[in-house]
């Protein structure tokens, strides 16, 4: 199979070296070119075409957002993966690069000895693979009814008239997203009714410091209360919870009531926070019954999880299809595990929740 070709975008002549010495160390990739900022990159793809496009956001003359505006602008078919600092603002920004059409983003080595560690040499080229290899039409940003990350614009809520009020027991909503997530989230969030009849409880995979600002996007565009979940808070209908990177977000019984208990296991499946805890703490929760949902994302993660709590609660399964994914690894898997309830378009999917939950 010929390599991959990828174009490197970023002002550091360090971090260019580093970064092509690992890609080239992997025979699947090629770093076929570097520049140092949007516009030197741009005239390098004047007549081509490259599998994979890594750039920085901060950058002279021609920054990352501005980058990715004028690719999407060009209509430009590479997928992008955008390097992000740990600073609020990096996190900001790096949003607004999801936003723009990256597919995903990595935290920039702050160093060459860093940029040799084996978590993130991993984490990099799972990223890359994703760039590389997920679904151009997903990624792009131009499905049909994706709602836009920024606060503002009409929203198209989902139909209530037909739902049950007040259904049968108290029941929660549970979501696990990866790659493509933040997006789809937008897609589904605001579209959710504030008198949604159950808490929900997400897990996205997210470093330290990029959850809160995710969190607060979503609450200034939705009719729920958005937040990132803190430890020991209790949940309550028509609030979204949104674990915090860097620990695994838990349910646990208090006094009689749910809340919130962040543990700090080790990694599993690769990722922390993991969807398999949160489902998995979930079975001996109160819930008459849990709505699991499972987005676009790579690995396998909430399949296990979601499988292990099946054996005590009643569920409902939705999975994203392949089609709207970006990386159809989350949702594919529990798809071959047979034991999804439902498979619909990313728009549909708050529909379906909300169909199945009910209003107050």
């Amino acid at each position: 199979m010929e390599a991959k070709k990828i174009l490197i975008v970023d002002d550091s002549a360090l971090t260019r070296r580093v970064l092509c010495d690992i890609i080239n160390a992997d025979s699947r990739y090629k770093v076929e070119a570097m520049a140092n900022n949007g516009i030197e990159a741009l005239k390098i793809l004047e007549g081509k075409q490259f599998d994979g496009i890594i750039t920085d956001i901060n950058m002279p003359r021609m920054g990352g957002l501005e980058f990715l505006k004028e690719l999407k602008k060009a209509g430009r078919p590479e997928r992008v993966m955008v390097l992000s600092t740990e600073t609020s603002e990096g996190a900001r920004v790096t949003l607004d690069a999801l936003e723009l059409g990256a597919v995903d983003f990595i935290q920039k080595p702050q160093s060459a000895i860093y940029s040799k560690d084996q978590d993130f040499v991993k984490r990099f080229f799972d990223i890359l693979e994703a760039v590389v290899f997920s679904n151009k039409k997903a990624s792009s940003g131009i499905h049909r009814n994706t709602v836009m990350i920024r606060p503002g614009g009409a929203i198209v809520k989902v139909d209530t008239a037909r739902v049950p009020r007040e259904g049968k027991g108290n029941k929660l909503v549970a979501i696990a997203s990866s790659t493509g997530g933040p997006k789809a989230l937008q897609s589904v969030i605001p579209r959710l009714p504030k008198n949604l009849d159950a808490p929900v409880m997400i897990v996205q995979h997210m470093p330290v410091g990029f959850t809160k600002s995710l969190a607060d996007r979503l609450n200034a565009m939705s009719e729920l209360t958005v937040t990132e979940a803190v430890e020991g808070e209790y949940l309550e209908k028509g609030h979204v919870y949104l674990s915090k990177g860097g620990a695994h977000m838990n349910y646990e019984e208090h006094h009689g009531r749910g809340r919130i208990h962040y543990t700090d296991e080790p990694t599993r499946e690769g990722v922390k926070p993991c969807a398999n805890y949160m489902y998995e703490s979930l079975a001996n929760s109160p819930f008459h019954s849990i709505v699991c949902v499972v987005l676009t994302g790579m690995g396998h993660d909430g399949t296990e999880g979601i499988q292990n709590l099946m054996r005590s609660k009643r569920t409902h399964i939705i999975a994203q299809d392949e089609k709207s994914c970006v990386v159809n690894g989350m949702p594919g898997s529990i798809v071959a595990a047979g034991v999804v309830d439902e498979v619909v378009d990313l728009d549909q999917v708050a529909q379906a929740i909300v169909t199945n939950i009910g209003v107050r």
